[in-house]
């Protein structure tokens, strides 16, 4: 039990993968402007997250491994991943059309966030019990979630700001995403995993 609690903190905090590992930096910096649109994409991201890892770990220990097909886990990750984002992007769509506006491109795109993809390959290379990849899965949604979620309240905090000029937008966004980052790195020597 607490190997499993360890996995989790340190998928969600400590090796945060967006602040720590700096994967999936397109939509924590496209999607992070309000913090409606950041938890909508963050829960949608964990879902996925959590079933990918489920999934393609059931899949390469069970398909690819025994017949020899591991050189095919990239494209069959892929191919798990795109699947579940399709089904939340048509659950969103269903049940909350403004939020499926509000998060735009971006939905789709959680299909090529390498966040995910990452996610499985850690999963294969730090050779996770299934019960661990679970929580591996779900620890890092969790912290992609806290890091959108964080950014986003930070940002709707700047428009209310003095800002100089030249650092307006993408500027100062990438430094709150630096400072995030660095305050992030002093978790490191708490727990690593």
């Amino acid at each position: 039990m607490t190997e499993l609690l360890v996995i989790f903190i340190a998928a969600s905090i400590t090796n945060n993968f967006v602040l720590t590992y700096f994967l999936g930096i397109c939509p924590f910096i496209g999607v992070s402007n309000k913090i409606d649109s950041a938890v909508g994409l963050g829960m949608a991201t964990t879902f996925v997250m959590t079933m990918a890892a489920t999934v393609t770990w059931l899949i390469y220990h069970y398909i690819l491994v025994p017949y020899d097909l591991v050189f095919l886990q990239y494209v069959t990750f892929i191919i798990v991943i795109a699947s579940f984002v399709q089904f939340v992007e048509m659950f969103i769509r269903k049940t909350s059309p403004a939020l499926y506006k509000t998060l735009g491109i971006f939905l789709p795109l959680i299909t090529t966030n390498c966040a995910i993809l990452g996610l499985t390959l850690f999963m294969v290379l730090r050779n996770y019990s299934f019960p661990e990849a679970i929580i591996f899965g779900l620890g890092a949604g969790v912290g992609f979630t806290l890091a959108l979620v964080i950014m986003a309240g930070i940002r709707e905090e700047l428009d209310f700001a003095d800002i100089p000029e030249p650092l307006k937008g993408a500027g100062i966004t990438l430094i709150i995403a630096g400072m995030l980052a660095l305050a992030f790195m002093g978790f490191g020597g708490i727990i690593s995993g």
